[in-house]
């Protein structure tokens, strides 16, 4: 598990951002980070869908096929009148883009969050952190949550010891989510770095 190397990409991404939206006066960013995690919490909560006890679908949203933006997914152009056909280059006529796993997604979304609240904290490493996994994935959701929580509190109160000691314990219950989700960290390292190109691309496009 290489958090250094994540944290000085979330580091490089955290500093795109700030130039291209600059801090206000008394704008309090770690609050806003922290809330932006909650969302994202509630966005993987609504890919794994384990909650959803009035649904007869509570299957974890793991593979989406996503549709070609150039041809709507059809796979070819009618180019004539005479409806004679030609394969989509964009999708090599298969229709679709790419696949994706949208519950991993949420997962490394979180994860940014996650690396750019320590980098606020001043944690840019941590040594031998590890997962700490419950017995039940839906009371897991709500320890990461409630971990926040405390963090914030500390952070508020300018106690900088616990907050770093709260920090690390929701970073662990956060992993130990994520293992208990089906994650391996090869699949989470991978699945971040696409998505943190992805953040900088957006921010070169005014996004």
């Amino acid at each position: 598990m290489n958090l250094a190397k994540l944290f000085e990409l979330q580091r490089q991404l955290d500093e795109h951002i700030e130039r291209e939206h600059p801090r206000q006066e008394g704008e309090d960013r770690l609050a806003k980070k922290i809330l932006a995690l909650y969302s994202e919490l509630g966005e993987l909560l609504n890919e794994w869908r384990g909650f959803k006890f009035w649904s007869n679908d509570q299957e974890p949203r793991t593979y989406k096929k996503h549709i070609c933006p150039i041809c709507h997914g059809e796979g070819y152009f009618s180019i004539t009148e005479e409806w004679r056909y030609s394969k989509c280059e964009e999708c090599d006529g298969e229709g679709y883009t790419h696949e994706s796993n949208p519950l991993l997604e949420e997962y490394v979304d979180c994860l940014h969050f996650i690396l750019s609240i320590g980098l606020e904290l001043g944690i840019t490493e941590i040594h031998n952190l590890s997962s700490d996994k419950g017995a039940d994935l839906l009371f897991m959701f709500m320890e990461v949550n409630e971990s926040s929580i405390i963090l914030i509190q500390y952070a508020i109160d300018g106690n900088d010891a616990y907050s770093s000691i709260a920090y690390i314990d929701m970073f662990e219950k956060f992993l130990g989510l994520g293992e208990m989700l089906g994650f391996t960290w090869e699949q989470i390292e991978e699945a971040y770095l696409r998505k943190n190109a992805v953040n900088h691309e957006r921010q070169n496009n005014n996004y």
